[in-house]
């Protein structure tokens, strides 16, 4: 097993590309506003398919439904007995040593929407062609699984595409493909947005050069975390009975605020928003919001939306602070993506109570995301993030991509 892990670095070199390889991929992102799902697609197989694929930020598995699909001529199963099926197999996977070496590559496949695992999967490898400032083809490693596994996505998508830092990730196999930088920029929105991997001239780009940074961390999963500190509402900080919001855990190795983009709102153990939802009224009320009398599912607090004025990053209400390494450092949420309008006069709280058994202390959503530029730098460890881009006088839904760079568009 040592030997085997020695060449694993040289098998992830030898990735077929077929094409000149760029330093840099663009993938579009749409949200299907009836799941709060962002989905990409991806072309692949022998002839080409276009096939609609659920983003998920911290994921480790990439697989497809490969059933819903006509066969791909240059589809191949990997085996048992392969550099690629020990790199596909998670920590907590075993490999028999009685299995037969040429029978195909078992992998279980997780839906990360439902958190149910499939009963059945074959890892393979595909040619998929990909866009950057040309097309490019480039063979991928992914988990066929069956058609149950796909209840709870969206009923365009046909899988789900992983960018955690597990070996063989969509991310991880596209750096380890090409020579480039191994930055994940994602810009989501509530309409269309991007993931960017690689750099392509970026930092020409004053959003880019205005990100702050705090230290980036991974658990054993390759999920994302960052350390929240603190909470502030209203520039007040929030008391909690809990010592520590970023917390080391058992089995999991840490149980920091995970960064993610398939739980559609920021949620907290239900001892943190306890506190939380608390301060937040008390803020709210001294601004003469009006709380009404019922919720509105999935939503715990709301508000009466009339006679709350705007501004450019939506509703004035109380601002949230994620304070981070030191106080000068913080994640603020403003009206835009900390209140959900569910109708004309009623907006709610878009940070939901997870409950006892939450395995994180707080898992920033997508929403909380959106109109924000991210960026992991998986080289230095870091974490960048702008201020919402709607205070700019753009928004991801702006994000555009050209021959010679990538740039914002404003209104």
């Amino acid at each position: 097993m040592a030997s085997l892990s020695i060449f694993l670095p040289l098998f992830f070199s030898l990735l077929s590309v077929t094409s000149s390889s760029p330093n840099s991929l663009l993938l579009p992102i749409t949200k299907d506003t009836t799941t709060q799902q962002y989905l990409t697609t991806i072309s692949h197989g022998t002839p080409f398919v276009s096939t609609n694929v659920v983003v998920d930020l911290s994921g480790s598995g990439f697989w497809l439904d490969c059933s819903s699909r006509k066969s791909s001529s240059s589809l191949r199963t990997i085996p048992h007995r392969s550099l690629q099926c020990l790199a596909a197999k998670s920590h907590s996977q075993t490999w028999p040593i009685d299995q037969d070496q040429d029978s195909p590559c078992e992998i279980l496949p997780k839906n990360t929407i439902t958190g149910k695992s499939a009963t059945e999967g074959v890892l393979v490898e595909d040619v998929m062609k990909l866009k950057s400032t040309k097309d490019s083809i480039f063979d991928f490693l992914f988990t066929c699984s069956s058609s149950l596994l796909l209840n709870g996505l969206s009923n365009d998508a046909k899988g789900i595409v992983g960018f955690g830092r597990s070996r063989t990730s969509f991310s991880s196999q596209f750096f380890n493909s090409v020579n480039s930088q191994r930055k994940i920029t994602f810009c989501l929105s509530s309409s269309s947005g991007v993931v960017l991997l690689g750099q392509n001239n970026v930092l020409e780009s004053e959003i880019f050069r205005s990100l702050t940074f705090t230290p980036l961390v991974t658990n054993q999963n390759n999920e994302y975390f960052i350390n929240v500190n603190s909470i502030k509402i209203g520039g007040k900080k929030v008391s909690f009975n809990t010592p520590s919001l970023s917390q080391k855990g058992s089995g999991y190795g840490y149980d920091g605020t995970k960064l993610s983009s398939v739980v559609p709102y920021t949620t907290m153990q239900s001892s943190i928003y306890s506190n939380f939802k608390s301060a937040f009224l008390k803020a709210a009320l001294s601004m003469n919001m009006s709380r009404v009398a019922s919720s509105v599912s999935p939503f715990d607090v709301c508000f009466d939306s009339r006679g709350v004025d705007e501004s450019q990053s939506g509703p004035i209400v109380p601002v949230v602070d994620f304070v981070l390494q030191s106080e000068m450092v913080k994640w603020r949420i403003h009206g835009r993506n900390s209140m959900v309008r569910v109708n004309d006069d009623v907006m709610c709280l878009g940070i939901l109570d997870g409950g006892d058994e939450q395995k994180n202390p707080i898992v920033i959503g997508g929403y909380q995301m959106e109109d924000v530029l991210v960026q992991l730098d998986l080289d230095s460890s870091m974490v960048g993030f702008s201020s919402s881009l709607l205070i700019k006088d753009s928004s991801c839904s702006k994000f555009r991509f050209g021959s010679k760079d990538i740039q914002f568009q404003s209104s």
